[in-house]
């Protein structure tokens, strides 16, 4: 399979050197993403800024911004066969960024923010039968939070996480499949937990056929196809 794989935290600028973003790592997704390579797929990683090294054989693409997160993700998806979005994606960005340093004030200063593109609800809306699995970070009415996340996502899989696996090398984890229960706690290195959620990607693929026609690439081709016969 050819699968995508978000990691990281998005930033979001509100003068040109200040932003508004998350504690997130990326540690989970890039564990992902060594799992899937190590397990024979095809891996494009879509990450933002982070401190970690890039395990070897994976397309990167490197973001800043949500939006910038947003068109990477919509611009490789059909040819993919598959969609694991980890990054912590930044849910408002300021309306307007000034293009100076904005100079300290002994004031108050208002920032209006506004809501960023739902990278995953994007993704879910034009899945066809692709695997997407996403993520919830939450810390309060966890279980209704991830759930209503599922279905507003059109997720297949929700991974339900906490604040206390941020930048950890440990998680733990309650994964909900779409028509299933919740899972009891999987707890590990990131790396175990990792290959957890990749074997059920697998399972999922392979039950729609996926590992084996290669449904993004087919639906590419086929949006190819159209176009050419437009032009």
């Amino acid at each position: 399979m050819r699968i995508l794989i978000t990691a990281g935290p998005t930033r979001e600028f509100f003068d040109t050197v200040r932003f508004v973003s998350n504690p997130s790592t990326g540690k989970m997704g890039y564990a992902l993403a060594a799992v899937a390579k190590s397990r024979g797929h095809e891996v494009i990683l879509v990450t933002g800024p982070v401190a970690l090294t890039v395990p070897r054989g994976i397309e990167v693409v490197s973001v800043v911004s949500a939006a910038e997160m947003a068109a990477a993700c919509k611009g490789v998806w059909l040819d993919c066969d598959a969609g694991i979005l980890t990054a912590a994606v930044c849910d408002y960005r300021p309306r307007h960024k000034l293009d100076h340093k904005l100079k300290k004030k002994a004031m108050p200063r208002h920032i209006t923010l506004t809501p960023t593109e739902d990278i995953a609800a994007a993704l879910g809306r034009t899945k066809e039968h692709r695997p997407v699995v996403g993520f919830a970070m939450e810390d309060h009415d966890h279980y209704a939070h991830a759930e209503a996340k599922l279905r507003k996502k059109r997720c297949d899989v929700i991974v339900l996480n906490g604040p206390e696996n941020v930048g950890s090398d440990r998680a733990r984890i309650e994964i909900l499949t779409r028509g299933g229960e919740w899972s009891r706690p999987i707890i590990g290195t990131k790396r175990a937990v990792a290959g957890r959620i990749v074997r059920l990607v697998e399972t999922l693929a392979a039950e729609r056929g996926a590992m084996k026609t290669g449904v993004g690439r087919g639906l590419a081709e086929r949006k190819r196809k159209r176009t050419s016969r437009r032009d």
